[in-house]
């Protein structure tokens, strides 16, 4: 069991620092330009750094080479780990607002680092940094208490803002990217507790999971800091299907109705969505303002009477209960299109014949868009139903 358990970690660990480069690179420009986020994606950053440098065959490579060389590797290693811890510490100041907390986890990285270069340098001189099954750990017992407590006190603080805060935030990517983050790095707490067992009482028997949870604690770290790029792709897909389904409702009132549009329009839908003719994050925006201004306008070119009359049709056509409204609606403006088109006059002194169906009122109060362009989404495809094809009230004359 315990061989699996090492393999399964040695297996994953290439893996699990590929995710954490890949979610490094993606995330940098806007992390880095953002306060709140640059602690955390420094805390993944450094922490990339070194599980690089602690993969089996970085490892195996360096402890082949001259002492020295594998002396390099694990001191730089475990520098930048602490680097890590140090930013991990700094999230937690920037997530709690706190200005003196921030200038203590610089000042106790600083302090840690040095220790740690002067441990080292007052060592007898060695290879690799290690804790060895029997003998003294290399370089020394105090240096690796010094680097296994900057582990422990930042990933204890860490999980414990984490786990506060991500239960209280409204922001569901933010609280995923909190308990992804926590849940890390309590593997990683965990992973330091064992070597702190092992340092002072020579426990063993919870090694062979070691590499397991680090390589784990990577990929949860890499998904911490993708949840704002994944919802990000979910809302820019979820926008696009909507704009699509859009389309076709849209431009049959603009049509009738053009001043209403901002920008001029592409030839095609397919066209507008590749090459929109507003910034993409407000090509839903401007389609849900521009059909609802349409629909306003021809509001004015419904006759009393025709909302009723759409009303017992869709009814009658057997719409669902549910659908109705939305169905209703594009009867009604098919109608007003047909009159708008033809010339016939507006009424625009009069009280409007065409009441807008509630989710778009609360949408022009300033809430907001979401229900409306759903509601609009269903008026489209209302709008292309035999239902709204087949009705036809009593002709009017100018």
């Amino acid at each position: 069991m315990a061989a699996e358990l090492t393999a399964a970690g040695d297996w994953l660990a290439v893996p699990s620092v590929v995710c954490l480069w890949i979610a490094v690179l993606l995330r940098a420009p806007g992390a880095l330009r953002s306060p709140e986020q640059r602690g955390l994606w420094l805390a993944v950053a450094t922490a990339a750094a070194a599980m690089t440098l602690n993969l089996p065959a970085v490892v195996t490579y360096a402890l082949s080479r001259e002492l020295s060389y594998a002396h390099t590797v694990g001191l730089v290693r475990n520098l930048i780990g602490v680097l890590s811890a140090g930013a991990v510490l700094y999230f937690v100041a920037a997530a709690t607002r706190g200005r003196r907390l921030q200038l203590a986890s610089w000042a106790g990285t600083v302090l840690w680092l040095t220790t740690l270069v002067a441990l080292d340098a007052a060592a007898p001189e060695h290879g690799t940094h290690t804790i060895p099954p029997a003998g003294d750990p290399v370089p020394s017992l105090a240096y690796w208490l010094v680097l296994i407590s900057a582990h422990l006190i930042a990933n204890t603080v860490c999980v414990g803002v984490c786990w506060r805060y991500g239960r209280r935030s409204e922001s569901r990517a933010l609280a995923a990217g909190l308990r992804l983050f926590g849940l890390g790095t309590a593997l990683a707490g965990v992973f330091w507790f064992v070597y702190l067992l092992k340092a002072l009482f020579g426990s063993t028997w919870a090694m062979p999971a070691l590499p397991l949870m680090m390589n784990l604690h990577g990929l949860l770290r890499a998904a911490a800091i993708l949840v704002p790029t994944v919802f990000a792709l979910r809302r820019a897909l979820t926008d696009t299907a909507t704009a699509w389904r859009l389309w076709p409702l849209w431009r049959e009132l603009v049509q009738a109705v053009p001043h209403v549009v901002l920008s001029e329009p592409r030839a095609g839908r397919l066209l507008e969505l590749l090459w929109p003719p507003v910034p993409r994050g407000l090509l839903v925006y401007r389609k849900v303002i521009e059909t609802r201004d349409a629909i306003l306008v021809l509001g004015e070119y419904v006759t009393p009477g025709v909302a009723e009359l759409a009303r017992g049709h869709v009814a009658g056509e057997g719409v669902p209960e549910q659908r109705r409204t939305a169905a209703a609606l594009a009867c009604v403006l098919k109608e007003a299109r047909r009159a708008k088109l033809a010339g016939l006059p507006g009424q625009p002194t009069q009280p409007p014949a065409l009441e807008l169906p509630a989710a778009m009122q609360t949408s022009a109060e300033g809430g907001g868009l979401e229900d409306e362009a759903r509601f609009l989404v269903d008026v489209a495809q209302a709008y292309a139903s035999p239902a709204a094809a087949t009705f036809t009230p009593a002709p009017r004359t100018a």
